[in-house]
């Protein structure tokens, strides 16, 4: 049985929320994406996921209540402050390290897969806000600059 719950929480969308008072991405020396104040989203996926996954996790990132309000508390969400939001995809979310010192990515989807997922989940998203929304490019090599803000980091998976 413990085998059974841990593959089962291995195997599920996965995110990095960072809040930010700016992010970009950056291929080739051309910035593909950018924001001002909101959430940078890394993202990555896995072979089971499906639309009601990346519902979820579209419906817990703009209500989640990570922005300040105006005392200074984490209480808005990034659709209250109209905040931006920048999506970038990052296979090594999945990263397994248990074993050896090279991580392992198999708990990943493939590329193929994971490009239709990524897709799908950006249009979606997009689909379910006016915020603006920024991505950099699948499977590019990309630099991601970012002004974190606060810190405030928070990992989330479709089984949180």
């Amino acid at each position: 049985m413990k085998i059974l719950l841990q593959c089962s929480e291995i195997l599920n969308m996965r995110v990095i929320i960072q809040r930010v008072q700016q992010a970009s991405v950056t291929v080739q020396d051309t910035v593909c994406g950018a924001i001002g104040p909101g959430l940078l989203v890394l993202v990555a996926f896995s072979p089971t996921d499906t639309r009601k996954e990346m519902e979820w996790m579209t419906r817990k990132i703009l209500q989640l209540r990570v922005m300040s309000d105006s005392e200074g508390k984490m209480n808005l969400s990034v659709e209250d402050t109209k905040g931006d939001i920048l999506i970038v995809s990052q296979f090594t979310l999945f990263a397994d390290c248990r074993k050896g010192n090279r991580p392992s990515y198999i708990q990943a989807a493939p590329p193929e897969q994971a490009k239709q997922l990524y897709d799908a989940f950006v249009q979606y998203f997009q689909s379910q806000t006016r915020l603006k929304v920024q991505t950099g490019i699948f499977a590019a090599d990309m630099k991601v600059l970012l002004l974190n803000d606060g810190p405030v980091t928070i990992s989330l998976d479709t089984n949180s």
